[in-house]
């Protein structure tokens, strides 16, 4: 019996992988990459990223910008102008688990581009939006 659970648990530990969070830096680092594929010479700018955020650029009346719901100050919570819904700071230093999975990251963006921007959001301004939030220590 003691060699049965024995096989079992070394082909579990062979087949199942752990689950491993990545870090804000590790996604930016993506976005990076793949913007700099598009752009000679590209950098993240955290300018570039709070004008992305603070920027008026939605026909929708009520979020015509990231900030509308999330607040001028991205390390303290918003709230949703549509549904009162309380969010979570966007900015990694507050604590949150946000920019903590690539999956999840891209599924945000995604919805939020697409309502706020009305499309998708390149590579470069997802870079640049989180080169501003990992740049808001202290905000």
């Amino acid at each position: 019996m003691k060699s049965l659970w024995f096989t079992l648990a070394i082909t579990l530990s062979v087949f199942v992988q752990p689950v491993r969070a990545e870090t804000p830096q590790q996604i930016l680092s993506a976005y990076t990459a793949e913007a700099a594929r598009q752009t000679a010479n590209y950098k993240p700018s955290p300018d570039r990223g709070r004008q992305f955020f603070t920027q008026h650029r939605s026909t929708h009346e009520k979020m015509p910008n990231c900030a509308a719901c999330h607040g001028d100050n991205p390390t303290t919570a918003g709230r949703h102008v549509i549904t009162n819904k309380t969010l979570e700071p966007l900015a990694p230093v507050s604590g949150s688990e946000r920019f903590t999975s690539a999956t999840k990251v891209e599924k945000w963006f995604r919805r939020n581009c697409g309502e706020v921007v009305g499309r998708e959001c390149t590579a470069a301004e997802k870079a640049d939006f989180l080169r501003y939030l990992l740049s808001t220590v202290g905000a």
